[in-house]
């Protein structure tokens, strides 16, 4: 299995990696660019559909293993789980949401648009039979089983796509949460279409990042995020399809707490500011990250320190449901105060430079005047 998953990695990272740019070039010729603005942290024009590249590796490598697997015998998709239905769901999902998240890339939908979509694609999911209908034994009425499948769904895709704000952070945070999930996937007896996806989604991932890492040459755009987080949704599904551990059918959850957290937090201060349901869909600058750059971190330390946060608590999930509550709980404590003494000196350390940034420009001001 181990061989398949190095396979799956390493052919969805390249095939991403010599993709991109070509969606750098695609993205100039239709018109797909990022331009500054206030609430933009960007400030130069960036092509911003670089998602395309990520799907692409995806699809390829999962592709391929799909296949190899099946002929060798390794995996069958005529079981009792109709993974070949199921599969097909998805890909059918992705095509559908793809194409609107790009002609939000490229001409801009409203809110509403593509909220009516990716409820669509959702749905498209859950009649291919993707979808949360046990917990733990317990056996779902079809009702409810609808409307957690289908919020999962959205909330999840949404969750991803509005903590997109700086250079790299989206497909960083959704790496991490791959690789945690690829962990508690391959110790958890879950199916391994599963295990073949979510390492298909972190190869790509990795392929992608050199050209979206701070400075970045290109944007994930909306076609990317909701990529991956319509991706992480669904394979997370299919992941905990055969588990009976309560823990490990909230592992997901866990894992995505970070965008999960921004997520609801931007909902909640949103309907306060705005005293209605409209006020949801109005983008503000009080996600996470604009909170942190606002201490005085760089753009490159912001988004480290939500690197560091969205891998201890997927440290924490996977040490939770193999070592229990404690080990998991100190985990959590210890990184808290590395953090907290951390935050002091590295805020220290951005005064000292900003005012030697300062000291700098004003000597060469006087120098230029002379």
């Amino acid at each position: 299995m181990w061989g398949d998953i190095a396979i799956a990695f390493l052919l969805a990272c390249i095939t991403s990696f010599v993709v991109t740019p070509y969606t750098i070039k695609l993205a100039k010729k239709v018109g797909a660019i990022d331009m500054p603005e206030d609430r933009r942290i960007n400030k130069k024009p960036m092509p911003r559909i670089g998602g395309i590249a990520v799907i692409v590796g995806f699809i390829v490598s999962a592709a391929y293993l799909i296949i190899t697997m099946s002929i060798e015998g390794k995996l069958d998709l005529n079981d009792s789980e109709n993974y070949k239905f199921k599969l097909i769901g998805f890909l059918v999902g992705i095509i559908f949401l793809g194409i609107f998240a790009l002609l939000d890339d490229i001409k801009s939908l409203k809110p509403i648009q593509k909220l009516i979509a990716q409820i669509i694609a959702a749905v498209i999911i859950y009649t291919f039979g993707i979808r949360i209908e046990d917990i733990s034994g317990l056996i779902l009425p079809e009702p409810i089983s609808f409307i957690l499948t289908v919020g999962w769904i959205v909330g999840i895709t949404n969750a991803i796509n509005l903590i997109d704000g700086l250079d790299g952070l989206s497909s960083g945070i959704t790496l991490i949460s791959c690789i945690f999930l690829l962990l508690i996937f391959a110790t958890n007896d879950s199916p391994i279409i599963s295990i073949i996806l979510i390492t298909s989604l972190a190869g790509t991932i990795l392929g992608f990042l050199p050209y979206n890492a701070n400075p970045a040459k290109t944007f994930i755009g909306d076609i990317g995020a909701q990529f991956l987080g319509f991706s992480l949704s669904v394979i997370a599904i299919l992941g905990v399809a055969k588990t009976v551990t309560a823990l490990v059918l909230i592992a997901p959850v866990l894992i995505l707490g970070l965008p999960i957290f921004d997520t609801l937090f931007a909902i909640i201060r949103r309907l306060i500011k705005g005293r209605s349901l409209k006020a949801v869909f109005n983008a503000d600058r009080g996600h996470l990250h604009h909170r942190i750059m606002k201490k005085g971190y760089t753009q490159k330390q912001a988004v480290y320190i939500l690197y560091s946060i969205s891998a201890t608590i997927g440290l924490f999930t996977v040490i939770l449901i193999n070592d229990g509550i404690w080990k998991a709980l100190s985990l959590v404590l210890i990184t808290s105060v590395i953090l907290a003494i951390g935050n002091k000196e590295i805020r220290k350390y951005n005064k000292e430079m900003l005012k030697e940034n300062k000291k700098r420009e004003m000597l060469l001001k006087e120098r230029n005047e002379k």
